[in-house]
């Protein structure tokens, strides 16, 4: 959501951007509203203004007066109450339409229309060579009773999983790991509940165009969301907050549900695309400021990075392009880390920057060093997402005899084992 003065005296700006980042939205008509809004907003003031003057002449009329007074007094809030549906009406209107207006992307995000048209811009780690016949991940799991897939779909449906054993220790682990470095860094460790009232899903931009992709409890009017950043954005929202009490860091752990409707059949083997996950995320509010932004979304880079790396992974970053950072989105990265069974990488963190984007939304602002009220600026990126990581995880560390290699900064978290499995 951007400022509607913003969007009309900056109508053919809006339009490329709309363009670049293939969002559905008709800016002539979002501004034709506005506008009827404008006038209609106008002839209300003028007939509280004329609604206002009749009043108090009615106290000093004379008897003779004062019956043409009052009725035009009535005529008058008449006019007023048949004016008002419409102004409703529009002002709904507008309301959905701003929130599909994107956000404008950094001058330095590649244009593009999917993910195609993203662009590499670092790869780190080697890629294994194996001097046997590798298994993916699937295969891992199932030779050393790891997971259960098809039990589990019969009671809870397709996409779903349920992890055994050693499998159990290391979902933990990975998460133990990543929380201790983020409170390392000065975040502060939230568990966050997975269940969000509407308002905040449409606070982070889930909503509205991503309500098929949610869980809906309508006994209780609540959904299931996707991400801690969900409950975060809206930790502060109305407020005004002190600058000097921002940056705030924060690291949610939840878990979280997604419904991955229109994937139609895609990735659907193990792990991947499943509709229950646990996530460790990563979430920063900020100050207005482009510097300051840019830096805190350097730091989430590296500190998911830096996670990759301890991991022994071989990732590589890419930068998303207009037609995949989504609407919100000023700049986006993502890691991907390579999986072998596919001789690919695939997604595992998405680093995003939105300055004042979601802070529109929710209406949180602070109060900067002279005294001036501004929108914060947040970004987030994940931390740890599993089973999605375990994926990578699995195919680039096993070893000839089955077992699977841990890595070294992983070993406190799983009592000093060296490596899992039985060979």
């Amino acid at each position: 959501m951007l400022d509607i003065k913003f969007l009309r005296e900056n109508t053919e700006l809006m339009k490329k951007v709309i363009e670049n980042k293939r969002i559905g939205l008709d800016l002539d008509e979002l501004l034709k509203i506005d506008s009827e809004l404008l006038e209609l907003g106008k002839e209300l003031q003028e007939l509280q203004t004329q609604r206002n003057v009749t009043s108090k002449k009615i106290p000093t009329a004379s008897p003779d007066e004062r019956p043409a007074l009052i009725e035009a007094g009535k005529e008058i809030g008449n006019k007023i109450k048949d004016i008002q549906p419409r102004v409703s009406e529009l002002e709904e209107s507008l309301k959905q339409l701003m929130y599909l207006v994107p956000q404008i992307p950094s001058s330095k995000a590649p244009l593009g229309k999917d993910d195609s048209d993203n662009v590499e811009v670092k790869k780190h780690g080697d890629l294994p060579k194996f001097d046997f016949e590798p298994l993916d991940h699937v295969q891992i799991l199932e030779k050393q009773n790891w997971a259960e897939f098809e039990k589990v779909a019969k009671v809870c449906g397709s996409r779903s999983y349920s992890l055994r054993n050693e499998m159990v220790l290391l979902e933990m682990a990975l998460h133990r790991m990543a929380l201790d470095k983020l409170l390392d860094k000065g975040f502060t460790l939230v568990s966050a509940p997975s269940m969000a009232r509407e308002q905040a899903l449409f606070g982070t931009g889930h909503f509205p165009t991503g309500r098929d992709q949610a869980y809906y409890v309508p006994e209780h009017d609540i959904y299931l969301s996707g991400t801690a950043e969900v409950q975060l954005n809206s930790f502060h929202m109305d407020e005004i907050l002190d600058e000097k009490d921002l940056p705030i860091l924060y690291a949610g752990y939840s878990p979280c549900f997604r419904s991955e409707a229109g994937s139609y059949g895609r990735d659907v083997r193990g792990l991947i695309r499943v509709h229950q996950f646990n996530k460790t995320e990563q979430y920063i509010i900020c100050k207005n400021d482009e510097a300051e932004s840019e830096k805190w979304h350097q730091m989430l880079l590296t500190t998911a990075e830096e996670i990759c790396q301890e991991l022994n992974l071989p990732y590589r970053i890419v930068e998303c392009c207009t037609g995949d950072m989504g609407a919100g989105k000023h700049r986006m990265f993502d890691i991907e880390c390579w999986v072998p069974s596919e001789s690919k990488y695939r997604e595992t963190h998405s680093c995003s920057a939105l300055h004042d984007w979601q802070s529109r939304r929710t209406n949180t602002r602070y109060r900067d060093s002279e005294g001036k009220v501004q929108f914060v600026h947040t970004l987030n990126n994940t931390a740890v997402a599993t089973p999605r990581i375990l994926v990578p995880f699995l195919e680039n560390h096993q070893q000839k005899d089955g077992t699977i290699f841990v890595p070294e900064k992983l070993r406190p978290y799983l009592s000093g084992r060296t490596v899992l499995g039985k060979a």
